[in-house]
């Protein structure tokens, strides 16, 4: 018996029987080459790393004195399946005291998910027969649109460029295309543009959902992570939102939780049941000690505001340094995201594209950030790198100092 069958027995939408023998490296597995390659090079140089997409901080001791009351509870140890009442009604509430979205039911409305990526990979499975299309922006987080190639569908691309402010032109996409669609995945605050959303975008979406009757998957995970005026703004402010669309929304980002796995999907009442079947038969619940801590998060929203100052006071130390070394950004409004376009040079040294400009940075200034060449050249830089309020600065004028030798040129 040849020991390796299971080689000929893998799934042709994982790779099939090339499943895990193919040696070319992906972005992220670059950067780790990169980062080792750096640490190698220079042992005694501290790596910045501004390509971290997670908070820098833990989650408010608050919410963790919660979780460790409720952990220990018998009344905590049964599944909570489709989860608890108790998370559904806060975040009703919550959903009106930071977006203004009122009448929602908590039964009807709400359910939550383990984290908002696996809320994204089951849409598909609501929606997605052989041959079916979801419309998705690119750049972006791409999880919907794996789960909609598995179930057999197509991805259209919907690229982000400057010159349209980084938001999706729903007038480019072809007759057939639409036809075929049913699903329209958008992101605001964007990952990794950092764009966000006006009501006038959000008409505009439902305007077309309902034209082409498409479902549209809002994934709101930065929703309240903004800053300098722009207030959280949900796609449910405009009128028939809740027609043709669903919200989901992540305690991860706004409340420093992205290990806790902890989110909830919002909207149309017959797409969150249908959402509900399929989430009955692939999980049993977070668990509810879990999801009393995230209660008290969603009902205490100035932890957010709070985080939302780090962010805005990092954001303006790193624009104005960017900017001194030559690129050419603005603060975004939402997010920890800058996106800027990658140099072209290094002194004499030529990038074709982003991923070459990033891994130069890494492995000559130890400053790490992440490519992006799906809509041109790009690189996001987080500020969520690590450090003391007190530290931020120093932190700043280093990276101002390591790429000024660098003699980027644009």
């Amino acid at each position: 018996m040849n020991l390796e069958f299971y080689q000929n027995l893998f799934a042709e939408r994982i790779g099939g029987k090339e499943f895990g023998l193919k040696t070319e490296l992906y972005k992220f597995a670059k950067i780790k080459l990169a980062k080792q390659n750096a640490k190698q090079k220079y042992p005694d140089v501290k790596l910045i790393d501004m390509g971290v997409g997670e908070p820098d901080a833990p989650a408010d001791k608050a919410i963790v004195d919660v979780l460790c009351r409720e952990s220990g509870l018998p009344e905590n140890r049964f599944y909570s399946d489709n989860g608890i009442l108790e998370f559904q009604e806060m975040a009703c509430k919550y959903m009106e005291k930071v977006y203004g979205i009122g009448g929602l039911e908590p039964e009807k409305n709400i359910i939550h998910g383990i984290g908002s990526k696996p809320i994204l990979a089951m849409m598909p499975a609501l929606f997605i027969n052989p041959g079916d299309i979801s419309l998705m922006t690119k750049p972006g987080y791409g999880v919907l649109g794996t789960y909609t190639r598995y179930y057999g569908g197509e991805v259209f691309d919907l690229p982000l460029t400057e010159e349209n402010d980084y938001y999706p032109d729903l007038t480019s996409i072809p007759e057939d295309v639409l036809k075929k669609a049913k699903i329209l995945y958008i992101n605001y605050p964007n990952n990794p543009t950092g764009q966000v959303a006006t009501k006038e975008f959000f008409e505009k979406v439902v305007e077309f959902a309902k034209e082409n009757e498409i479902m549209v998957v809002h994934d709101a995970a930065y929703a309240a992570v903004t800053f300098d005026g722009y207030k959280p703004l949900s796609i449910f402010t405009v009128e028939g939102a809740m027609d043709v669309a669903v919200e989901i929304h992540s305690l991860s980002k706004a409340f420093n939780m992205t290990g806790w796995r902890m989110a909830f999907i919002v909207g149309n009442e017959r797409v969150i049941k249908a959402y509900g079947t399929v989430k009955d038969n692939t999980d049993s619940g977070q668990f509810r000690g879990i999801q009393k801590a995230g209660s008290y998060a969603i009902n205490h929203p100035e932890i957010t505001e709070k985080i939302c100052e780090k962010y805005s006071r990092r954001f303006n130390l790193l624009v104005d340094v960017l900017n001194e070394v030559g690129f050419n950004v603005k603060k975004p409004k939402g997010t920890f995201y800058c996106y800027a376009k990658a140099p072209k040079k290094a002194g004499d040294v030529v990038f074709k594209d982003a991923q070459e400009a990033s891994t130069y940075l890494i492995e000559n200034a130890l400053i790490s950030t992440v490519p992006w060449d799906d809509a041109g050249a790009y690189l996001r830089f987080s500020v969520t790198f690590e450090a003391t309020p007190e530290e931020e600065i120093e932190i700043m004028q280093e990276v101002k100092e390591r790429l000024l030798k660098l003699n980027l040129k644009f």
